[in-house]
């Protein structure tokens, strides 16, 4: 294993696969040592040259500049290599944008994705602040075509999420496409397989308490009762179902 420490992530080299951690803003002035900017991963990405088959990207940030997240979302999407973006924690705003550069993009059960419209400061007179929001648009409808290539909502749906300024779940995630696969979720097999066991000891128990029936015995005959004139025998009641056990028995099928 070859490991390549920086000052804001590290990259680690295992055979034919290599991992990733970005666990900081994204921003082209790494003023932190967990800061992240396109140009030094860029260089990362080259040189891990055409041996490596697969890029695990672990994603834990709050996000940064938006042209800083595109080009990290094209370099990745452009790479021969396969590629996988985890969410460890949060992926908002452009870093929501990186983790859509995913082949399989997996959410941890206990994570998060924020997406959001570009925003800016901005000076000036009335022009200036109507062509700032002019140019917002377009920068936003670039982060749009990123979840566009990925999910299976509209631009109208997506749009609408941007414009709320949404935090999504992982479930949320897989329904609309966001994420393919969620790690870490507890299924309810076990769950409804411990109810039937507990169904099926109730029912044991029960009927082993039943006492054993008897042989059956001829029954007496019994003396034909005496009539009166235009009387007619009463009927014989017929036997009671059992309606608990049927009903157990037919929870345990």
């Amino acid at each position: 294993m070859r490991i390549l420490n920086n000052k804001y992530y590290a990259l680690e080299i295992n055979g034919k696969e290599a991992d990733i951690y970005i666990f900081g803003d994204i921003t082209s002035w790494e003023w932190l040592d967990n800061d992240v900017s396109s140009y030094t991963l860029s260089k990362e990405l080259q040189e891990l040259g055409d041996d490596i088959d697969v890029i695990n990207v672990h994603i834990n940030s709050y996000g940064g500049e938006v042209a800083e997240g595109l080009a990290i979302y094209n370099m990745l999407r452009n790479h021969k290599a396969k590629v996988r973006t985890y969410c460890d924690g949060f992926a908002c705003s452009s870093a929501s944008i990186v983790f859509m550069a995913g082949d399989e993009r997996i959410m941890n059960s206990a994570s998060l994705l924020f997406i959001h419209n570009a925003w800016t400061c901005a000076c000036g007179n009335a022009n200036d602040f109507r062509k700032q929001a002019d140019d917002l648009d377009k920068i936003t409808q670039a982060s749009i075509e990123a979840y566009k290539s990925r999910t299976n909502i509209s631009e109208e749906e997506i749009k609408e999420l941007l414009d709320n300024e949404t935090w999504i779940l992982p479930s949320e995630a897989l329904e609309m496409g966001f994420a393919t696969a969620i790690v870490g979720e507890a299924t309810s097999d076990k769950a409804a397989a411990s109810a039937r066991k507990a169904l099926f000891n109730l029912v044991k128990n029960v009927s082993q308490k039943e006492p054993e029936p008897k042989p059956a015995q001829e029954p007496a005959p019994e003396p034909e009762p005496d009539l009166g004139p235009g009387q007619e025998p009463e009927p014989v009641p017929e036997p009671q179902e059992n309606k608990p056990t049927r009903f157990f028995n037919a929870l345990i099928k």
